[in-house]
């Protein structure tokens, strides 16, 4: 099996005038599993920036300008970096560009939640940029991604074909000056005339998608107008603004998505990036990013004295980015940009400019170069699939060793069952996200014997799969995003996450599937596209409430919007939004059903005061159903309304799938089948009588348990209640221990929160004997930070955060100690110093168990 070296990079901060890096260098032998060495990347990052310096043209000429072409000032009245632009002003002067150079032209690739257009420019020669030219391109691009393509072909297709270049900006609506900055590379690649716009648009068309969140920054929230995270939506594509992009993607093919993003901490980062990749990400990508484009914005920065770092912090591993995403999906360098959100307009309006210009003309002086490399890329994927190659994990920047290599395992085919009818809307649903990145799958026509056949989770076993199994082979162009979708584990490398660590979409969804690496010939047909599927709600729909706790607080805040999403688009249930006070007011009267995404118990219960704690409480045991998801489930306790109790999560699990048995016999139960996996997250531990589990973690040794992603200390969840089920008064109480429609992409889950709402109650119910409960002092953690180090190395850790004043619980547990660090309800994007702390905890090596930003 071929392998990407075990490699580090010097690490490089600061605005300087030279660069000064080392070259990469091979480390140690390989260990089992990480395969042997290939020659190191690049000598040197400095040599490669030096051809770069040496092109005869200055990207930072001054320009010459087409007076046709109208400035922002002509448009909208102001010079961009004098104000955020609003999104209505980036519309008006991205359309009047478009209408005033031939150069251009603007389109609409989706329309917002709140029905506002998402506008975009193409900017290349007039002869590329007319219907039919992009049309032509984007059959020829699909040609290059096609491995089976004659080379003779291809290389014919090359010299005629620009490279595809994308510029976006602001998928958080509060980070506003991505859209201006690319705004402002719009109008120089319209207006200039010099060599440095003709540098860049001799051999690409420039992509231009100012604002990917328009509806937030309208708002200046970071989500859309649902609560949704957009950096977290990438390969599950829920909302309308991600995938009307994700499709303008696959018609016009990336070498180069750069997502224009602003941060709470100081100065400004761009890529290389902070360890952890994910290990199935193609070379090409990673070299232009190492090689290409890093060294060219180096040499930018230091030239205008920008301070800057690399390397820190953001990852390139969790396929919900704006970077993984094209990364992995298109062969394509896909980098984050980040600018401190508290400088000036002008200033953050500025660095994001030279960020931008100085890749676009790196790119543009490779001429052929891109898309001889990026078409070699598909084929070299497709090779490896033949082979059953899997990419090993390798490391990319200094101050991290690989605790988890990835296996030395043959993986050469995916198979997905479809023999059980009720999970006919679940496995569509995987197809079709798979069919819509381009992957190729084959129906079988026939039965296969697979020798090695391994289902999810269990040892392999000699099967023989049914005509109609679906087969998904690696010997593809898009290997690397079949991996990516339908992998057992992500085997991230060490123990440093900015996200979730699961995703397989075959868990997500709870469907039948396998691998196998064997070299199998099997019967069978191409699938066509499959259409979406439309989930099948029965029987009459309750008067459904859905309470949000918090309005300010991240978790909150997302849980109620991903329930909301799936109410109104996934399964189509109406439901009436409450208030606290409404609760108190008498507003149950008219709600069967109410369900209360993640929250704070003690929010809610202050928010109800005296009044609404006891109308809650009444309205269950009068008959009503109340259902709470993951920290809202508190709330139960603190009032009284369950038997069941909970303690705090000593295990360090940041995001990962396990599997959950299910008793048959619980109406939650339908069309879930036996097992399921649940996203589990740093959640609370919770114990109920047997009777009222109809949902657990599968005691220490049973076959079941089995974990997808990263988990330490996870003994504590054998045997213990994931969701429970009581009979309270003449009402019923179902607490969900986790979040079972998290980002509303974990459908095998969402189907046990669907039968909760329509359902019938249990025939054989146990009647919670609870009384009120004191709340335990353990926060919730889905908005903090955690840092788990060994007992040697908490004092270290406690004192960068007194340094910082920071607030933290501590948890401890055998072997490790806890901090769960208060960020007031930010993310790590949003907070000033949550990555520099994290960053400085991750230098204690070994002794670190974890570290999760939220």
């Amino acid at each position: 099996m071929h392998g990407r070296g075990t490699t580090h990079l010097v690490r490089l901060t600061g605005g300087m005038t030279a660069l000064a890096l080392a070259a990469a260098l091979l480390v140690t032998a390989p260990t089992a599993g990480a395969q042997a060495a290939s020659p190191p990347r690049p000598a040197s990052l400095a040599a490669a920036s030096s051809a770069a310096a040496a092109a005869p043209c200055d990207p930072f000429t001054a320009p010459t300008l087409d007076a046709s072409v109208p400035t922002a000032r002509d448009v909208i009245g102001i010079d961009l970096g004098d104000r955020d632009v609003t999104t209505q002003e980036s519309d008006s002067y991205l359309t009047a560009v478009a209408a005033a150079s031939p150069k251009v032209v603007d389109g609409v690739l989706a329309t917002t939640v709140q029905g506002r257009p998402l506008r975009y420019a193409v900017v290349g020669q007039e002869k590329w940029v007319t219907p039919s030219g992009l049309d032509r391109i984007g059959r020829d691009l699909g040609r290059l991604r096609d491995p089976k393509t004659p080379e003779a072909q291809a290389r014919q297709i090359i010299r005629s074909m620009p490279s595809i270049l994308w510029v976006a900006g602001n998928v958080h609506g509060g980070e506003e000056s991505g859209t201006d900055a690319a705004l402002r590379v719009l109008y120089e690649l319209a207006a200039r005339t010099d060599c440095a716009s003709q540098g860049i648009l001799d051999d690409a068309i420039v992509v231009v998608l100012p604002t990917q969140n328009p509806d937030g920054r309208e708002a200046d929230t970071r989500r859309n107008a649902y609560g949704f995270d957009m950096n977290r939506d990438w390969f599950a594509r829920t909302q309308p603004e991600t995938d009307g992009k994700v499709e303008m993607l696959r018609k016009l093919p990336p070498q180069l998505f750069i997502d224009a993003h602003e941060m709470g901490r100081a100065t400004y980062f761009f890529p290389p990036n902070a360890d952890p990749v994910y290990h199935d990400i193609g070379e090409t990508p990673l070299d232009w990013i190492y090689k290409l484009y890093g060294p060219a914005m180096q040499e930018a920065f230091g030239r205008f004295s920008i301070p800057f770092f690399n390397g820190d912090v953001y990852d390139l591993f969790y396929m919900g980015y704006g970077d993984s995403v094209p990364a992995t999906g298109f062969n394509a360098a896909g980098m984050t940009f980040e600018k401190s959100s508290g400088d000036p307009a002008s200033q953050r309006v500025r660095e994001q400019y030279v960020a931008i210009w100085a890749t676009l003309s790196a790119a543009g002086a490779k001429d052929d170069e891109l898309l001889t490399q990026w078409c070699a890329e598909h084929v070299k994927a497709y090779q490896q699939g033949v082979a059953g190659e899997l990419e090993p994990n390798q490391l990319y920047w200094e101050g991290a060793e690989i605790t988890n290599p990835v296996p030395d395992t043959k993986v050469r085919h995916y198979f997905l069952r479809t023999d059980d009818p009720a999970k006919t809307e679940e496995v569509q649903r995987v197809v079709r996200r798979l069919q819509r990145m381009d992957v190729d799958v084959f129906r079988l026509v026939r039965p296969l014997t697979v020798p090695d056949y391994t289902p999810y989770g269990r040892p392999a076993a000699s099967t023989t799969l049914p005509t109609g199994t679906y087969w998904i082979p690696m010997a593809q162009g898009q290997k690397h995003w079949v991996q990516a979708m339908l992998n057992e584990d992500t085997y991230v490398p060490f123990p440093y996450f900015y996200d979730v660590t699961a995703w397989s979409s075959p868990l997500l969804e709870n469907i039948a599937g396998g691998r196998s690496g064997a070299d199998l010939k099997p019967q069978a047909a191409p699938l066509a596209l499959q259409a979406e599927p439309v989930s099948a709600v029965t029987g009459a729909a309750p008067r459904l409430g859905v309470w949000q706790i918090s309005a300010t607080s991240t978790a909150s805040i997302e849980s109620a919007g991903w329930l909301r999403w799936w109410l109104d688009n996934r399964v189509g249930l109406e439901h009436t939004d409450l208030t606290a006070a409404q609760i108190a007011g008498g507003a149950l009267a008219d709600i069967d059903v109410l369900v209360v995404p993640s929250g704070s118990d003690a929010t809610a219960s202050n928010a109800l005061g005296t009044a609404g704690r006891a109308a809650l409480d009444q309205w269950v045991r009068d008959g009503g159903r109340l259902i709470t998801l993951r920290d809202s489930s508190r709330l139960a306790t603190r009032l009284g309304l369950t038997s069941a109790t909970y303690t705090a999560a000593t295990s360090d699990i940041p995001g990962s799938l396990i599997r959950v048995e299910v008793d048959g016999r619980s109406p939650l139960a339908a069309g879930v089948g036996d097992t399921a996996w649940a996203m589990y997250e740093y959640d609370f531990v919770w114990s109920a009588a047997a009777g009222a589990t109809p949902v657990r973690y599968p005691a220490a040794g049973d076959p079941d348990w089995f974990i997808s992603g990263f988990a330490e200390g996870e003994e504590q969840l054998h045997g213990k209640s994931a969701v429970v089920d009581e009979k309270v008064g003449d009402g019923r109480v179902v607490l969900f221990g986790f979040d079972p429609n998290y980002r509303a992409f974990t459908g095998g889950t969402a189907r046990m929160l669907l039968n909760a709402i329509m359902g019938p109650d249990p025939s054989a119910s146990v009647q919670a004997k609870a009384v009120a409960l004191k709340a335990t002092s353990a926060p919730a953690v889905s908005d903090r930070m955690v840092i788990s180090v060994r007992p040697g190395a908490a004092d270290r850790v406690q004192a960068l955060l007194s340094a910082r004043s920071a607030s933290a619980d501590v948890v401890r547990s055998p072997g490790v100690v806890s901090f769960r660090v208060d960020l007031g309800g930010k993310t790590a994007d949003e907070h000033p110093w949550a990555q520099e702390v994290a960053l400085d905890a991750a230098k204690l090596g070994p002794q670190v168990v974890a570290i999760r930003l939220p």
